[in-house]
């Protein structure tokens, strides 16, 4: 084998990132025609995956242009791309296979490609049961990952040091810490007895001193909503600065991420006047769906989906905290204009200012919707992102390959961003037990 590693595309992987083509530099790209086919279905659908679809086709139009597709056509990267047809050859297929399947045809191609022995063939494909199948027939399949096999590998945020008894003592009072290592700006320093489960102290890192200084002291809590473990402190930390347009809460369900967001919006909304009103949203899957399809009013329709959103700003203004206001409920803050719900179906085109901007349930986003809605922000906005990566429901994206890991990833080196993972559950007992052994 002395040609360059073919790398076979199903056709997932393009609906799911258009540019997936340029991710094999150096190696030969290699699209079957069937993929071709499951393509065009979706090119009419206004959607996302639409969008991507009608990407694609003209993007490997435009390589037709410049040579022959059956051929192989250079692309930029060094890599080159190919559209290959599969010649035909039942006999040497699997029976169990049923041809008539898009996907068993991909794999056909593969295969065929793989027995040239000409050089080595790799699948590349979403479905994980064609990426068994493959394996069956000795053929190498690999996900499309985006850089990132597990989400474990993702950003967190924070690192913990832990020490002994009065140790923790020596921290407190300090009003700079130098600590080896490099650091990512606005990463904070959990310095905590050992155990877990005793005091601590918390520094954020300066990038510019290239040191680390303490949080400011928030165990009063914000809005009524004290932190209840290191992490929450963080968030709350990182939520509370205006300095930082962006930032990402992570974590599995139950452990504040929303709850927290919301408390430090009305906060600098209706106590710091920050910002001038608070925009809440959650994506309507799959975004950019027609809200025509559900019955009733624009707010009858939005109910069912933004529920989770009316419940947590119930409890939040039901507190002690909101008698000031003499608020009777969310309703009233949505009646002032104080606080606007809506969906991000509409969002493109949208200029949003001075505005504390929340997007909850963001794992269900793909990479260019989250571009498309973090482009959207104005001067003096800040916008939070939030999400449990491991509840997704877009069947076009995973873990790691959503668009809340894209931003985590993509936006850990801003001095603008800041960034946490939470892992303990406070909704309840019974809430932090499920989520763990469920």
């Amino acid at each position: 084998m002395t040609e360059a590693t073919r790398y076979v595309l199903d056709a997932n992987v393009l609906l799911y990132d258009p540019e997936a083509m340029l991710a094999f530099p150096g190696g030969e790209v290699v699209i079957p025609i069937t993929a071709m086919e499951d393509i065009d279905q979706f090119k009419g659908e206004m959607s996302e995956t639409g969008r991507n679809a009608r990407m694609v086709a003209n993007t490997i139009d435009r390589y037709r242009l410049k040579g022959n597709l059956a051929k192989g056509v250079d692309q930029p990267n060094g890599s080159t791309i190919r559209v290959q047809i599969w010649n035909r050859d039942e006999e040497s297929f699997p029976r169990e296979l049923d041809l008539r399947k898009s996907s068993n045809r991909v794999l056909a191609t593969a295969l065929q490609m793989a027995r040239d022995g000409k050089a080595k063939t790799v699948l590349v494909s979403q479905d994980t049961n064609l990426r068994i199948k493959a394996n069956a027939l000795g053929i190498e399949a690999v996900a499309y990952e985006g850089g990132h096999s597990d989400v474990s590998e993702l950003y967190s945020g924070f690192t913990v040091q832990t020490v002994v008894g009065k140790q923790i003592e020596e921290y407190r009072g300090r009003e700079w810490l130098e600590v080896e290592g490099r650091f990512h700006p606005n990463h904070c320093l959990i310095v905590q007895e050992d155990g877990g489960e005793g005091a601590y102290e918390i520094f954020r890192y300066d990038a510019g001193r290239q040191m680390f200084h303490p949080i400011r002291d928030l165990s009063k809590g914000v809005w009524e909503i004290a932190p209840r473990n290191p992490q929450q402190a963080v968030a709350l930390e990182m939520l509370m600065d205006p300095q930082l347009s962006v930032v990402t809460l992570m974590g599995k369900a139950g452990t504040g991420k929303t709850l927290l967001a919301l408390a430090a919006g009305l906060q600098m909304m209706m106590e710091d006047n920050t910002y001038s009103k608070m925009l809440v949203s959650r994506p309507i899957f799959p975004m950019g769906r027609d809200l025509g399809y559900l019955p009733g009013t624009l707010e009858e329709k939005l109910e069912p989906w933004m529920q989770p959103i009316f419940d947590n700003l119930e409890f939040l203004v039901s507190t002690p905290a909101s008698r000031h206001g003499q608020m009777k409920g969310y309703q009233a803050l949505i009646d002032q204009g104080l606080v606007n719900i809506e969906p991000l179906t509409y969002i493109r085109g949208r200029s949003i200012p001075k505005q504390f901007m929340i997007v909850d349930e963001a794992q269900n986003l793909t990479p260019h919707e989250i571009k498309t809605i973090i482009t959207r922000v104005g001067t003096g906005t800040k916008i939070v992102l939030t999400g449990d990566p491991y509840q997704i429901d877009n069947p076009y994206v995973d873990s790691v390959s959503n668009g809340l890991s894209h931003v985590v990833e993509r936006f850990k080196e801003q001095s603008m961003s800041g960034h946490v993972t939470l892992f303990r559950g406070e909704r309840s007992a019974l809430a932090e037990m499920a989520a763990n052994v469920l």
